[in-house]
């Protein structure tokens, strides 16, 4: 049993007690997985496979409106492999952008024990997981799909029947929340191919840097930068300056805000192709601010800056992690009910509220009564969503699949 083996030891594979061979196969490096295969490369024969080079003009072109590399390291401290993206377009915003065909001759069971799919939306994607089900590699996927996705009748109707041939032959489903759960039931999937892997952010980096910022003065430095009093209630909002993020609400529901709540400011961390359109709308206000495209390293500071996080997306925002981030500050949120992490990272009056999506009425109520959440119950969710959590359920999964296969 999984329960009865040390947290320390590593997992073996059922042809020997070697460390488990786990290849990931993702797209590109991402800020937030890095942390996690650090810690999975302890328990694991872990090497990471990637789809496509990402470069700081494709991270403009992603949505951020700005060049830039992570200032946080994404390649230290476990194993990795460059694969050959042969697509005539390589990128990111297309399905065919990552293109890599070697992956059926790499996907054998001489090389990997079990492959972990971290998602479906890519050609790199499928043909991994139809390489693995060539060569009877056991094939796990984890992403955050949900119901909520604003689609056509007909285009839902078309995904119906291949979604349901196709998911539940998956051998284990790593779920981020409750709606990517239903998501996958929904298309099929049996419920003893669920595995809880919670979407997470580095918990103790966010936290750790959030309280040296508070105790050295920096969060205080970036009040006094915009004019912001110590006694100003501060709204933040961080992202991508896209249409799905529904950043003109938060800017409309501030402007009333702020006629409500007399040391209302709002902050924006962010850059887009709709800034201009953004600044323009804000124009007329003191106490909206914008502090434009901030590295993962900076974002601390602000979050221990803030009283309360806002994300009002609409549902293409599948999770929202910057609402992890928040909390691992022990900042509240304020998030609409399409975004999917609302069922389970927001509780009424402990980590935030919710509202209504597109009530600019509603939000703009929030902002102006919102009043301080409970600590303990923002440390509580942190820990329940963190990179351990999240291991805890890719090693149930693991240990559920060499248990069907152990020989």
């Amino acid at each position: 049993m999984l329960a009865d083996r040390p947290t320390d030891a590593p997992l073996t594979g059922y042809r020997s007690s070697s460390p488990m061979r786990l290849a990931i196969l993702t797209s590109h490096p991402i800020q937030y997985y890095a942390p996690w295969f650090r810690h999975l490369a302890i328990r694991f024969d872990l090497e990471v496979l990637y789809a496509h080079r990402q470069d700081p003009a494709g991270q403009a072109a992603a949505g951020f409106g700005v060049a830039f590399d992570w200032d946080v390291p994404l390649l230290d401290g476990y194993r990795y492999r460059w694969l050959k993206n042969v697509s005539r377009r390589p990128g990111l915003q297309r399905f065919g952008g990552c293109d890599t065909p070697e992956l059926f001759d790499l996907i054998r069971p001489k090389n990997y024990d079990a492959l972990l799919v971290l998602g479906w939306n890519r050609k790199s994607f499928v043909q991994g997981i139809r390489a693995a089900w060539r060569h009877k590699v056991p094939v796990l996927m984890r992403g955050d799909s949900q119901l909520g996705t604003a689609r056509s009748r007909i285009k839902r109707a078309l995904k119906y029947l291949p979604y349901r041939w196709f998911l539940p032959r998956i051998d284990a489903h790593l779920y981020v929340g409750k709606r990517n759960r239903d998501y996958l039931r929904h298309y099929g999937v049996r419920e003893e191919q669920l595995f809880f892997s919670p979407h997470f952010v580095d918990n103790d980096f966010f936290a750790a840097r959030s309280q040296e910022a508070r105790d050295s003065g920096r969060a205080a430095a970036i009040r006094e930068n915009f004019n912001i009093p110590p006694d100003g209630f501060v709204a933040l909002f961080v992202g991508k300056f896209l249409q799905k993020k529904r950043v003109d609400d938060f800017i409309a529901a501030s402007l009333s805000a702020a006629d409500k709540r007399t040391n209302f400011h709002a902050v924006l961390i962010g850059d887009g192709l709709m800034r201009a359109r953004l600044e323009e709308l804000a124009r007329a206000h003191p106490r909206i601010h914008f502090a434009g495209f901030r590295n993962q390293s900076e974002l601390p500071d602000f979050y221990a800056a803030a009283d309360v996080l806002v994300l009002p997306s609409d549902a293409e925002e599948t999770w929202g992690l910057v609402v992890n981030e928040a909390m691992a500050c022990g900042v509240p949120a304020i998030v609409s009910d399409a975004v999917g992490c609302t069922p389970d990272l927001i509780e009424s009056e402990l980590t935030g509220v919710i509202y209504s999506f597109g009530d600019i009425e509603a939000l703009s109520d929030q902002l102006a009564g919102f009043r301080d959440s409970d600590t303990e119950s923002l440390r509580r969710k942190s820990v329940e969503y963190s990179i351990s959590k999240a291991t805890e359920g890719l090693e149930l999964a693991i240990t559920a699949l060499l248990g069907q296969r152990a020989i």
